[in-house]
């Protein structure tokens, strides 16, 4: 039996959005990142809930204000930075206390480029810990991504960086990759 099961994904992408639904936080590897705002695209079009796509790599921006994707209705883009991250994590609390929403949080790599030192991440789990919380009492999905490749330890680190990936409790890992016009998603743990 395959140890990395690999997630059929379907035209509507349902069956990759009920996983997500189960595993709060979801996080998703990658390890091309047109792939990754492909996949995050395809995704946001299938979703119909109000969904907060918290840009940390602004990518997906540069995306939308270059009009290479549409931007869709039912999504708020939030571009918090250190001066404003809590702030902005404040408004994103507010919202998701009171209705279920997709959130995306795009990604640990801009995370680890905002706040730089051990604290500092430490705090940034602790708000993913607590969104995740929240998300789960309202239905809400959670999707972190993060750019990574596998080193030769089989441990998956962040690129370009090359720092670890956060472990974060309860989350399931996903793997990400195109194969021809097809994405393909492996649960790693």
């Amino acid at each position: 039996m395959d140890k990395n099961p690999k997630i059929i994904l379907d035209d509507n992408l349902k069956n990759i959005q009920n996983e997500f639904k189960k595993n709060i936080p979801s996080l998703v590897l990658c390890s091309n990142s047109f792939h990754k705002i492909e996949f995050l695209n395809k995704l946001i079009i299938s979703v119909k809930n109000p969904i907060m796509f918290v840009d940390m790599d602004l990518l997906y921006s540069g995306y939308i204000e270059s009009k290479m994707i549409q931007k869709q209705e039912n999504v708020v883009i939030f571009q918090p930075n250190k001066l404003n991250w809590e702030e902005k994590l404040s408004e994103i609390i507010s919202k998701i206390s009171k209705k279920e929403f997709l959130i995306i949080i795009d990604s640990f790599n801009g995370i680890y480029n905002l706040f730089d030192d051990l604290e500092s991440a430490r705090f940034v789990n602790s708000c993913i810990m607590l969104l995740s919380s929240l998300g789960k009492q309202n239905s809400s999905t959670i999707i972190i991504t993060a750019m990574a490749r596998k080193k030769d330890n089989n441990e998956w680190i962040l690129s370009p960086g090359g720092k670890q990936i956060m472990k974060l409790p309860k989350s399931t890992v996903y793997f990400l990759k195109k194969i021809q016009n097809n994405f393909e998603i492996k649960i790693l743990k």
